[in-house]
């Protein structure tokens, strides 16, 4: 199977999902900060939520794909199975007879089941304790509230986790310790499910903390890098390293930007539409700036700039000029769908994208410039500040060029 993506907005052939199960149930009002969600998601309306998403994918063609399903299927594999057991059980947190309580749970499950907990976690009343078999001082002394294993309720957002750059998979480096887990997983699915045998990789988790909200490939062999609250000025600076060597781009545009809830990611304030147009939040479109990063003859990466982020990246894609859509028309409703992810669109094609329905003004002003709008429910997915794109890692993207590839 060969996996290509060259661009934000070349027909979507393939996706990675993963439908929100009970790692969402798991929420509290006592977890949900740490877990770094908003509020306590509505679980049943989520998934309604996010079939229905993924049915309006297959109706466009798109083959959707499950990260727990690829899971489960990885976990049939010895090595891999035996990989991600270790992983786990290496927390220090859990002492030596914990850990061999849990080691014995987690012994007994199919490959299934053990997808469930590795995405779900696994509760401190959910270990098989008993007088021939007691927990030991931790388990005593844990909280009944408290998880063995922490549930992963931002796997939901398969774009943060991995991303595809021509024919190479990042699997990337998280910056926050509630996220660090969901990478071993990806990591392992890639490396070992019978699908994805052979793929090579520009990017690996033991790397400096780069996460692909904050990656848009906006033209073959350009791409943009958001530096902020998750991505580092070295990730940024690893992955131009990584990519330059590997031929895989020609130019990287890396974007500072405010470190803040609302503007996590890159794809938070910007995405792209159309092969020249790209959606903003209207309050910094004119003060993003960006540093254009190329390889230098010596192979270092040379830095220019900065330069207005507009203006450098229609210089990098070889154009006039962006065509700029705002998010909203004035400036309350532009920090409201903002907020809601408005601009977090994923395009499935030139000029057609999906967004929430909740952001009326923003699909409006879309659509008056020639985008159509697939409109998707999103009350209870955004619970965790992620639109169509953070939910989504395109897999297969026809190239731009019918030379790439």
């Amino acid at each position: 199977m060969t996996h290509y993506v060259d661009s934000e907005v070349g027909r979507l052939g393939t996706v990675l999902l993963h439908r929100p199960g009970r790692e969402l149930a798991r929420l509290t009002p006592r977890n949900n900060d740490s877990l770094l969600f908003d509020a306590i998601p509505w679980v049943g309306r989520a998934q309604e939520e996010h079939d229905a998403f993924a049915a309006e994918l297959r109706g466009r063609g798109v083959e959707v794909l499950y990260l727990a399903t690829l899971l489960a299927e990885t976990l049939a594999v010895a090595e891999a199975r035996t990989e991600l057991t270790e992983q786990v059980l290496a927390s220090p947190r859990l002492g030596d007879t914990l850990r061999r309580r849990v080691a014995d749970h987690l012994t007994y499950l199919d490959p299934a089941a053990l997808a469930d907990v590795l995405i779900a976690g696994l509760a401190h009343e959910e270990v098989r304790i008993s007088a021939e078999r007691p927990g030991g001082l931790v388990w005593t002394m844990m909280d009944r509230h408290e998880f063995v294993i922490d549930p992963l309720p931002n796997l939901l957002f398969t774009r943060d986790s991995s991303l595809w750059i021509g024919d190479r998979v990042g699997v990337t480096s998280l910056a926050m310790p509630a996220r660090r887990r969901e990478t071993t997983l990806t990591d392992a699915i890639y490396r070992h499910h019978p699908r994805f045998v052979g793929t090579r990789t520009v990017y690996h988790p033991g790397l400096e903390h780069l996460e692909g909200g904050d990656v848009l490939l906006l033209a073959p062999g350009v791409l943009a890098v958001g530096v902020g609250e998750r991505t580092t000025p070295a990730g940024a600076e690893r992955l131009a390293r990584q990519v330059f060597a590997a031929g895989l781009a020609h130019t990287m545009l890396v974007v500072p930007i405010a470190q803040e809830r609302a503007t996590m990611h890159l794809d938070t304030v910007c995405t792209m539409v159309d092969v020249d147009a790209v959606l903003m939040y209207p309050n910094v479109a004119s003060t993003l700036s960006a540093y254009t990063v190329i390889a230098g003859p010596d192979g270092e990466p040379r830095v220019d700039g900065p330069a207005p982020f507009l203006r450098a990246a229609a210089d990098a894609m070889d154009l006039d000029q962006l065509r700029v859509i705002d998010t909203g028309l004035d400036p309350v409703t532009a920090e409201r769908e903002q907020w809601d992810d408005g601009n977090n669109t994923l395009a499935l094609a030139p000029r057609l994208c999906v967004g929430y329905e909740r952001n009326v003004e923003t699909n409006a002003q879309l659509e008056r410039a020639g985008i159509e709008v697939i409109p998707i429910a999103g009350s209870e997915l955004g619970s965790g500040r992620g639109g169509p794109r953070c939910m989504s890692c395109p897999l297969v993207r026809e190239p731009l060029h019918p030379t790439a590839g």
